[in-house]
């Protein structure tokens, strides 16, 4: 990661400053996506998160080349530009551009071994993430090596409430409805996963304990706000104001992106 004042730059537009943490000390929340784009929601899950375990930042982490979905309608640069231009002014939110620069495969266990690196072996790292995104992790490359490096915060699908478990004795059911809600019609959980929660399952307390190690839940606001539904509404001529920061919204218009 290059100086958390990253200053992304566009051949039509100069990107605003990323104000910094002065905070050295606390944990540090790990937020990575292809932003395509940034909207309201990716914003408020960071806040949450931040509120939630008491994080000293939150670093933005666009990937440059995702390996596990389609290639992202913007392209990397535009992705950055965006991230930019929704966290100017921000406190207490970094960007991270080491990716996109790179154009390498963007793979989490490849970044948090960077950014581990980076913080040292003792700041506690929390990688957040969804709870859409949660069950699908073991298709991730190496995805038992993340609890080596962060705790996990996974946001809670909207309207669910966080459970947290009395003993250490975790049955699938009561596992589902923590991440998935009850009646979810995803997929059976994966029997690694299980036992990976089953053994991992934290409070937010516990983020400052241990720089890596830990899954801990946290409700977030629902808000049915997607990447996909944005670009759509785009698509069709429709405005998708107060969906995205105004200055993503004119940062799209200036660049006819979608």
């Amino acid at each position: 990661m290059n100086d958390p004042r990253v200053l992304a730059q566009s051949d039509a537009l100069a990107m605003p400053e990323i104000l910094a943490t002065s905070d050295k000390d606390g944990a540090v929340g790990i937020f990575g996506g292809t932003f395509d784009p940034l909207h309201i929601a990716h914003l408020r899950l960071a806040i949450e998160a931040r509120e939630a375990f008491s994080l000293a930042q939150v670093v933005f982490v666009p990937a440059g080349s995702p390996p596990l979905r389609e290639a992202p309608q913007a392209s990397p640069q535009q992705r950055l530009d965006m991230v930019a231009c929704a966290l100017a002014g921000e406190p207490g939110f970094d960007l991270d551009d080491t990716e996109v620069v790179t154009g390498s495969p963007s793979y989490t266990v490849t970044t948090l071994e960077r950014l581990r690196a980076q913080y040292g072996a003792t700041r506690p790292l929390v990688l957040l993430m969804g709870a859409d995104a949660f069950v699908r992790l073991p298709s991730w490359h190496r995805w038992q090596a993340l609890f080596q490096l962060a705790h996990i915060g996974v946001a809670t699908r909207p309207g669910q409430p966080v459970l947290l478990p009395a003993t250490p004795d975790i049955d699938e059911a009561t596992i589902r409805q923590q991440i998935l809600g009850a009646g979810d019609a995803v997929g059976k959980v994966d029997a690694c996963l299980v036992a990976e929660l089953a053994d991992r399952l934290g409070r937010p307390a516990d983020i400052a304990l241990a720089p890596a190690g830990r899954i801990v839940p946290f409700a977030i606001t629902p808000l049915a706000i997607s990447a996909t539904l944005i670009r759509q509404r785009l698509a069709q001529g429709l405005s998708v104001r107060h969906l995205v920061p105004d200055t993503v919204l004119d940062y799209i218009a200036t660049h006819s992106i979608y």
